[in-house]
């Protein structure tokens, strides 16, 4: 339910909100707990980035970039640097241009899927937000894993609440190789999910695949955990 100044907004979308936006305010109304706004204004920059967030998995499953382990990782030197901890930003580097380069030119990098999320998180708000506002954040970017600016603010919770834009994630405990322990996961709504290195592809899709990736004889079935991510939305606004 969306609750916006102790008001309960009408469970039907506004008529001038694009497609995916009104999808996802209905999710917001369907979902049993409370959804609480300040304004519009801040319910419509989490709509936003929510669409953004969507956007940006679908734009990366198409880039080129590759799934792979931090050994034989790679990143475009023109704009990053590697070191042992992950790839930072190299000096006088746009944090604008650096994000962008990853779905413009996918080839030039390979990672996995932590860091695909993080990734994906950073070309959202890139797009919700004035490009000057976003290389002020995030001047000293440094990208693997869940490494991440302490602006990006991203929130774990317990629960089954999903909104399309949350991350979620798919557990593998029988997995064949440390890598495959489980697959973060961006769901996009009406059952499609996005993970790198596995592509965009349903819950139950998802999980036969990670099931191909365990050892032999595994007993356990790769599942959902009830658990998703999400940036801070009302933060992240204050910068739109």
């Amino acid at each position: 339910m969306i609750i916006m100044m102790g008001t309960l907004l009408e469970k039907k979308a506004p008529a001038n909100l694009p497609e995916t936006e009104a999808n996802i305010y209905e999710e917001l109304q369907k979902s049993d707990l409370p959804h609480y706004y300040r304004s519009w204004q801040s319910l419509n920059f989490e709509l936003l980035l929510r669409r953004n967030i969507i956007e940006s998995a679908k734009e990366l499953a198409k880039s080129g970039a590759e799934f792979t382990v931090f050994y034989n990782s790679k990143f475009n030197e023109q704009f990053w640097t590697k070191t042992y901890r992950g790839y930072r930003l190299k000096p006088f580097a746009k944090p604008s241009e650096a994000i962008e380069d990853i779905f413009k030119n996918g080839k030039k990098y390979g990672f996995e899927c932590s860091t695909a999320i993080v990734i994906i998180y950073y070309y959202a708000v890139l797009k919700s937000i004035n490009p000057s506002a976003f290389n002020q954040l995030f001047q000293n970017l440094l990208v693997w894993d869940w490494s991440y600016d302490e602006d990006l603010r991203i929130i774990t919770k317990v629960g089954t609440e999903f909104i399309p834009g949350d991350v979620l994630y798919f557990h593998n405990p029988d997995f064949l190789h440390p890598v495959w322990i489980g697959e973060n996961a961006v769901y996009l709504g009406r059952n499609q999910y996005f993970g790198h290195g596995i592509g965009i592809r349903t819950k139950e899709e998802m999980i036969k695949a990670l099931n191909t990736l365990r050892k032999p004889n595994a007993k356990k079935s790769a599942y959902l955990l009830s658990q998703y991510s999400r940036l801070d939305f009302d933060y992240l606004s204050r910068f739109a």
